[in-house]
């Protein structure tokens, strides 16, 4: 660190330390020296630094956080989930987002520890990893209001279905709120649609993941230095798809998951997105998976909507077991008659630029190795990991 300092010639710009981090940000709040901009970007889980992190960036300054411990936060480790972001993962279909939301929801936990609270600007699930950007404010009353921001999530086992509860209640009251219990649940003792029990995720953080605003100047910003980034491309696609999720809508659907659940034929982006605008509903992408149905429109029309699809496209029933989610889904009549007409605000601006939205993986099983380990010497060694390390198999 000390020569590439020397070398670029910032010495009275950048202080190196050998130091651990979170002794370092305690000791910035104790001397009152705190940072405009914190980045946290260690091997695997960030948790053990947020606490630190809340305190030690400035009123209003800038706190990046990057998380690699996807397995964790994506539903394979539900328990070391909790025990490092106090929340639950759940092994859905939306599982990115859901990991995203339930990092804001620690940040925004610890933050309110003391008298702080999160203000999200951007939120991004790219390839095996997922980053934040928020600012840190101080304020007892906006505090109180935490509660009301984060949700538990209720998940059909059998049909995918979802449903959030939020752990608190804000209402106007005079000037101001007042703030109480939720009541709940939104769900029976099994799901309405195909009778099957339900997991419970979360807390999660429940309210808009990105600033529009803020990314709308970062566009603009690209678009003023052209060729100043490699990656420039994919930025403005990435940025172009956030700009169009329904902010107020957490979590998605996916389209291949609705038409596996009643064994059909899977209809186009553009024709299901056609059926919930003709119904009257809002529809957008998710930037954290590619073929995502983010809607305001409950469940129940969704489901109504794959019903007629299924009447159009006709499901060998007699291949269904009567316990069968589909089976369950399609016995029931739909209430909604829906219309798969091509509409032109079907097709996302994104989509009709040629963005590169989703871009693939640059090679096969690219993506994060195992933590380098010590081991045994030997002539059979591997290469692991971001460290680059070689190190004999364990």
């Amino acid at each position: 660190m000390a020569r590439n300092v020397a070398f670029n010639g910032v010495g009275h710009l950048v202080a190196p330390s050998l130091a651990d981090a979170r002794m370092l940000m305690y000791q910035s709040k104790v001397d009152r020296e705190l940072f405009d901009v914190i980045d946290l970007d260690p091997y695997g889980s960030p948790a053990p630094f947020l606490d630190a992190a809340v305190q030690a960036v400035s009123e209003g300054g800038l706190l990046c956080v990057t998380c690699t411990d996807m397995g964790v936060m994506a539903g394979n480790s539900a328990e070391t989930c909790y025990s490092k972001y106090g929340a639950v993962s759940l092994k859905g279909k939306f599982c990115h987002e859901m990991a995203l939301r339930i990092i804001l929801h620690s940040l925004d936990l610890r933050a309110n520890c003391y008298q702080r609270f999160i203000v999200p600007l951007l939120s991004v699930s790219a390839d095996f990893y997922i980053r934040v950007f928020v600012r840190v404010f101080t304020g007892q009353a906006k505090v109180k209001a935490s509660a009301s921001k984060q949700a538990l999530v209720y998940h059909c086992v059998g049909c995918g279905t979802h449903h959030l509860q939020r752990l608190g209640k804000a209402t106007s009251h005079g000037t101001g709120f007042k703030y109480g219990a939720a009541t709940g649940p939104p769900v029976g003792s099994s799901c309405e649609f195909c009778q099957q029990r339900h997991q419970l995720g979360g807390p999660m953080w429940a309210e808009p993941l990105h600033d529009l605003a803020f990314v709308q100047r970062v566009l603009a910003a690209l678009e003023s230095s052209p060729g100043r980034f490699r990656t420039e491309e994919r930025i403005r696609g990435m940025l172009s798809v956030v700009t169009e999720e329904l902010g107020d809508v957490p979590l998605y659907y996916t389209l291949d998951s609705l038409s596996g659940t009643i064994h059909c034929n899977t209809p186009s982006l553009l024709q299901f997105r056609s059926a919930l605008l003709h119904a009257g509903y809002r529809v957008s992408l998710s930037h954290a998976c590619k073929n995502a149905v983010k809607t305001d429109a409950p469940p129940a029309v969704l489901w109504d909507i794959m019903r007629c699809w299924a009447k159009i496209h006709p499901v060998k029933r007699e291949r269904l077991a009567e316990t069968s989610p589909a089976s369950r889904i399609l016995a029931v009549e739909p209430t909604l008659q829906a219309s798969f007409a091509l509409r032109d605000d079907a097709n996302p601006s994104s989509r009709k630029r040629g963005l590169k939205r989703f871009p693939e993986n640059p090679e096969a099983f690219w993506g994060p190795k195992a933590r380098a380990k010590a081991g045994r010497s030997g002539s059979d060694t591997r290469t692991s990991g971001r460290s680059g390390q070689t190190t004999a198999p364990a």
